[in-house]
């Protein structure tokens, strides 16, 4: 069973969706116990960094110190960094050492919204795609070291629109607003677990 958080902040009903499309059982929750016995954890995520962090405190621990695969999504990825500044500077889960920071005024109009291409490295969650395009709606991008990187896209500069530090896997991009594409990702995360 994959555990989809419920923080608040969640396009709850499109993923729950696209993953079941992609084989897995799902539950939409904020129960630790419930949390805690899942063989994989989603943070999906539209809206602002302040109010999800804030949602998540009583079980931020939990899921930093998870042990299977976590995928954070758009916001759910952002959440991963240590800091973020949006809105202020509010601390992150820190699973994965960054900043969430504002694009630049002259990269282009934001928010970030629509499709554009990925650059993807070497890593399961990318095995099979056919095409590199999956769909984008941001204001703030995650800024982290090279090593945490496993595809960039570019925007008027080249960000990270995928990171990945052990068990966590933070996609930039909507994967249940993608496509094929989308399904695809979807799918190699269920085989993760």
């Amino acid at each position: 069973m994959i555990a989809i958080i419920n923080y608040g902040a969640g396009n709850l009903r499109s993923i729950s969706k696209a993953l079941e499309k992609a084989g897995a059982v799902v539950k939409i929750t904020s129960e630790l116990e419930e949390i805690e016995s899942a063989d994989a954890v989603v943070l999906p995520g539209v809206g602002a960094f302040e109010t999800a962090i804030n949602n998540l405190q009583n079980i931020s621990d939990h899921i930093k110190d998870s042990k299977v695969p976590v995928l954070g999504i758009c916001l759910g990825m952002q959440l991963f960094a240590t800091y973020s500044e949006e809105g202020g500077l509010h601390r992150g889960l820190d699973v994965i050492e960054g900043r969430v920071v504002r694009f630049p005024k002259d990269s282009g109009k934001i928010p970030h919204m629509g499709w554009n291409e990925i650059e993807p490295g070497d890593h399961p969650i990318f095995e099979g795609i056919e095409s590199r395009y999956f769909y984008f709606v941001h204001s703030y991008y995650f800024k982290t070291k090279a090593e945490n990187v496993i595809a960039w896209t570019e925007y008027g500069i080249k960000f990270p629109s995928a990171v990945a530090k052990g068990n966590f896997i933070g996609l930039q991009f909507h994967p249940e607003k993608s496509g094929k594409n989308g399904l695809k990702v979807l799918e190699n995360f269920i085989s993760m677990i």
